[in-house]
């Protein structure tokens, strides 16, 4: 048997020899003074050597302890050697293999028919919140508890909307692994939002009743505020898009002789494209409005910084100046427009199609954005016809839309 003494005064020569020790294992002392410990073990009738590590990183009794567990493995039939190299093998494929990197392959295969903010906004969140958290993990290895902590931990600084996105999107990742067989199965299937995260309470917006609305209409009609401000509140009232819908609108998405506003998925808070069909009220607007903004890009460009719209408390605080402070928003007007198009008959689907409303199912999640739009575009007629009646007095608030 080998001693540390001999091993350290083994010293090299014209050619490299071996220096044994028992069952199996020897000293390899190269020519160069490298000293390597092997194991020689027979598998399947043939003579094997495997490496074991150079001396002396690897002493003795390790070496010893290295070669008992590797004759435990040949005792069971097992090749240690081909076993090591698989395990490496595997090393490298989940390397290869980590969330990260399969998320960066979807990324990069799903962004083709993105906007470039949308596409960097995910990618941002990713290597926000998600690698951190799973990007070293095998994608193959993941379960659904880890994404749960991934979840709640986003959730428990107050981004809820943040945490949903960031689940629905991992599953994509893993729909994506298991279609490039690099993962067996999705865990993300296994969660529901709302059975780990708090359930928030439906903000309502302040909001006017119908009897009060003939008074607004003539109070923005008369407004003080700058030009712009006053047809800001006019076009929301006649389209009633969100807030950030409205004063992030861009020249390049209309088509006034087409009479059409199409908002691009980017900017549309389901992030799926949106078709507004424009009322003659809301045209003329707008041919107005083009004389003052129509050399910017944005239809409501802000004062203060260039590049960049006006701010989205713009139409709050003239509202509150006309007298409306906490009595109606902007957002208001989606409210508004709502009630009185479902009591005057209207279909529901029309309403909550050009209201952007879209469940998020598997069937409702990808409609056709231009559905209905002859009945919409005739319905946004009816209303601008209407708001134009209230507004003159012909009709009263409770009065019928023109059909």
């Amino acid at each position: 048997m080998l001693t540390d003494t001999a091993i350290k005064k083994a010293k090299p020569t014209a050619k490299q020899y071996k220096l044994p020790d028992e069952k199996g294992l020897h000293l390899l002392v190269r020519t160069n003074g490298n000293k390597l410990w092997q194991f020689r073990f027979r598998h399947e009738g043939k003579e094997k050597t495997a490496s074991l590590g150079q001396y002396p990183d690897v002493s003795l009794s390790d070496a010893r302890q290295k070669r008992d567990d590797l004759r435990k493995l040949v005792a069971t039939g097992t090749d240690p050697v081909a076993a090591k190299r698989i395990a490496k093998a595997a090393k490298e494929a989940s390397a290869i293999n980590t969330f990260e990197a399969v998320a960066r392959d979807w990324h990069e295969h799903w962004k083709a028919s993105r906007s470039d903010s949308h596409v960097a906004q995910v990618l941002r969140r990713f290597e926000a919140d998600v690698f951190p958290a799973i990007g070293s993990r095998p994608v193959a290895d993941i379960e659904a508890p880890e994404l749960v902590q991934l979840v709640k931990a986003i959730a428990k600084r107050g981004a809820i909307d943040v945490a949903k996105r960031a689940l629905q999107t991992s599953g994509q990742v893993f729909r994506f692994a298991i279609a490039h067989g690099k993962a067996k199965r999705n865990p993300a299937t296994d969660i529901k939002p709302s059975d780990i995260l708090p359930q928030r309470k439906a903000e309502n917006y302040a909001r006017i009743g119908a009897p009060e609305l003939p008074a607004l209409l003539r109070k923005i009609e008369g407004y003080q505020g700058t030009p712009v401000t006053r047809m800001a509140i006019k076009l929301m009232a006649l389209t009633f898009v969100r807030t950030g819908e409205l004063i992030g609108a861009k020249w390049t998405e209309f088509d006034l002789d087409a009479a059409r506003w199409d908002i691009p998925a980017d900017r549309m808070k389901m992030r799926t494209p949106h078709i507004v069909p424009l009322s003659t009220q809301a045209i003329d607007v707008l041919r107005v409005l083009e004389s003052v903004t129509g050399e910017n890009v944005l239809l409501f460009p802000g004062e203060r910084k260039k590049g960049k719209p006006m701010s989205n408390n713009t139409i709050l605080k003239a509202l509150e100046i006309m007298g409306y402070k906490g009595r109606m928003t902007g957002h208001g007007f989606r409210g508004v427009a709502s009630t009185l198009l479902h009591e005057q008959g209207f279909e529901h689907a029309h309403i909550e199609l050009q209201l952007a409303h879209a469940e998020r199912n598997e069937v409702s999640a990808a409609y056709n954005h231009a559905l209905y739009l002859p009945q919409r575009a005739a319905m946004m007629q009816a209303w601008g016809d209407y708001l134009d009646g209230l507004r003159t007095g012909q009709i009263s608030p409770l009065g019928r839309l023109a059909a």
